[in-house]
């Protein structure tokens, strides 16, 4: 990480207020083009990649991998990347066990010119903290951290970001890329729609006696979906949500307690569990921007869209945001213009704002429908799930959606540098 101390002004042409997994992605791809950036972080790289920060893991689409190979950190990352062959999806009640009728998707019945992807890969996001600084000190990327934002004013020729420690940087375009209360896109006026769910997500990691062999599982219970998603070394990251009251208690429960209820869903298949990890929880929300551009800002990832982690698509949406805006302002500048113009960020958000927003909604959907134990409803999401498991087509549609391999890709995406 480097850290300016002078009292003088900075300059930069993009100024990237983030410097998590989508921030410095961003700031990675731009200066791989030669366009000058500067990242800035509130918080310092080592607390972000101890084991005991967040405790959270990623499923990384095949293209988002893709993205970070061209990128040059696929071989820092490969070595933490557990390969998902097979997702099964599992409707049911704790105690009364899953339904007969369930789906499954499987790496092999993907298209020969897709042979050798994985559906997608499950990384521990302080793996991918940690190759995205070592990529950034590699490459000579300026990172600011530990130092917050507090604020942006816009002009006709520019943007003047003001940090925390009273230094300002004069850029022209500044990224929101903080998160949800992104003081980017506060400053910029853009207000947010969405909605508390009565849900949290209690996540750990566990350690088993057996393989899992790449596959993970989502099991959909009335209180909302319990997923077992594999880790390398024979472990599994977990994702319990729960209603908040219910999700209190686990956390407040002796570790053996925390097993015994764990198994219950959890069943035997892979043996003895151990926790192998502290144990975390996060409420649930759905958030969207209202606009992802203003005059010299532009919102990615989470300062954009919050969508609830019911598929895992949360951080591939927010590095669909990054490869479609690196490529608008790479295009732009190539051309004489701005990094800051105004058509390019236009493009940019009509390139992603429909697809972000829609799958939002999508999500939020699902987890409507199999969040309850509404009997009716219960079979026809049963008999839902059969059906489609009967039609390879289907699947294999379903399996390039959730790997991001279909619709407009921006080059990056298809592993393509965007020079070329």
């Amino acid at each position: 990480m480097v850290t300016e101390l002078n009292d003088a002004p900075l300059r930069t042409e993009v100024f990237v207020a983030g410097g998590g997994m989508s921030g410095l992605t961003l700031g990675l791809a731009l200066a791989q083009e030669g366009v000058d950036v500067i990242v800035a972080d509130a918080q310092d790289a080592a607390s972000l990649i101890a084991p005991a920060y967040d405790g959270r893991a990623s499923a990384i689409a095949y293209a988002s991998f893709r993205m970070w190979e061209a990128l040059g950190i696929g071989e820092a990352l490969r070595p933490h990347a557990q390969r998902i062959e097979k997702i099964l999806v599992t409707d049911g009640r704790v105690r009364g066990g899953p339904s007969l009728l369930s789906l499954s998707f499987d790496r092999k019945e993907l298209d020969a010119r897709e042979d050798g992807e994985a559906l997608g890969y499950m990384i521990e996001n302080r793996h991918i903290r940690a190759a995205l600084n070592a990529a950034a000190s590699e490459k000579g990327l300026r990172v600011l951290a530990p130092v917050a934002v507090t604020g942006h004013a816009p002009d006709a020729s520019g943007v003047t970001v003001s940090l925390k420690d009273g230094r300002s940087v004069r850029a022209s375009l500044v990224v929101g890329a903080e998160g949800r209360h992104s003081t980017i896109r506060v400053g910029a006026g853009i207000r947010t729609t969405g909605w508390k769910y009565n849900q949290t997500a209690v996540v750990c990691t566990v350690a088993h006696e057996k393989p899992h062999h790449g596959v993970a599982h989502e099991y959909f219970l009335p209180s909302g979906p319990f997923a077992m998603l594999p880790l390398t070394d024979n472990r599994c990251n977990i994702v319990w949500t729960e209603k908040p009251a219910i999700s209190d208690a686990l956390l407040a429960m002796s570790e053996a307690e925390f097993l015994a209820e764990l198994r219950l869903r959890f069943g035997g298949h892979l043996g003895a569990i151990t926790l192998a990890g502290p144990r975390f929880a996060y409420p649930l929300s759905l958030q969207i921007a209202e606009r992802f551009v203003s005059p010299r800002a532009v919102l990615i990832g989470d300062a954009a869209h919050g969508v609830h982690p019911i598929a895992g698509q949360g951080l591939n949406v927010g590095l669909r945001d990054v490869a479609a805006l690196a490529e608008c302002i790479v295009d732009s500048v190539n051309v004489g213009l701005e990094a800051g113009d105004a058509e390019g960020l236009s493009r940019y958000e009509k390139w992603r704002r429909f697809d972000s927003t829609s799958m939002a909604l999508v999500m939020d959907a699902f987890n409507r429908i199999f969040s309850n134990d509404f009997a009716p409803l219960r079979q026809w999401r049963g008999r839902g799930m059969a059906a489609v498991d009967l039609v390879p087509p289907a699947r294999r549609f379903f399996m390039r959606e959730a790997a991001g391999g279909s619709g407009a890709l921006p080059k990056l995406l298809k592993g393509e540098p965007l020079g070329a």
